[in-house]
């Protein structure tokens, strides 16, 4: 991937200096300002959720809302702990409120506490990886951040577009999800029969 990213930073290079030479290092340090300008603001925004996060779990606010998945993660995630479901529900919390960046460390401690020390991917894993993906998110609170910093003069009208997209894309991601594990133990469960059909078939030839 670092070959790839260097490659076409030098062939962008090379085609700017043809075009442009006189103004490829103008645009390079705007390019660098920019940049600087963009990674302190994301800081800025990180810094306020992880804080209204630390918050909201040590007043037990998470918690409370993490509660009420329970019962849909218990039909989810059988056979895992309630400590882990705990995790999830945190996880799922934080980015119903859009703080990704939050939501990733309860991530990170949720697979963890499902691997059990395994070096392969569960069904839970992978469900819980889809829901990371497309998670529905009531109140994007990053990217709210980001278009208020770059002047949006409405940086909430993301709110209604974005829990209709998040929402059909996780219930279609979940659904598909359900659907491959079925397809894929129904073939797994079929190499099987035919590997035993195989083995009763050789002693009586």
């Amino acid at each position: 991937m670092n070959i790839v990213f260097g490659l076409i930073v030098i062939c962008a290079l090379v085609l700017l200096c043809i075009q442009n030479p006189a103004a490829t290092m103008g645009y390079l340090l705007e390019g660098t300002s920019e940049a600087v300008n963009l990674a302190l603001k994301l800081v800025a925004v990180y810094a306020l959720w992880m804080g209204m996060l630390k918050i909201a779990e040590r007043s037990g606010i998470e918690r409370g809302v993490s509660r009420l998945f329970r019962p849909l993660l218990r039909r989810m995630f059988k056979g895992e702990s309630e400590h882990t479901q705990t995790l999830i529900g945190m996880n799922l919390t934080a980015n119903l409120l859009g703080m990704g960046g939050a939501a990733t460390p309860l991530g990170i401690k949720a697979i963890e506490s499902m691997s059990k020390g395994e070096d392969h991917a569960t069904d839970s894993m992978l469900l819980f990886f889809v829901l990371n993906l497309t998670s529905v998110q009531i109140l994007p609170g990053t990217i709210i951040a980001l278009r208020a910093a770059a002047g949006s003069a409405t940086p909430s009208d993301i709110i209604l577009p974005s829990i209709l997209s998040t929402l059909i894309t996780c219930v279609i991601s979940v659904v598909l999800t359900y659907v491959f594990r079925f397809l894929w133990r129904k073939m797994e469960s079929r190499k099987i029969a035919k590997t035993r059909a195989k083995a009763n078939y050789e002693p009586n030839k």
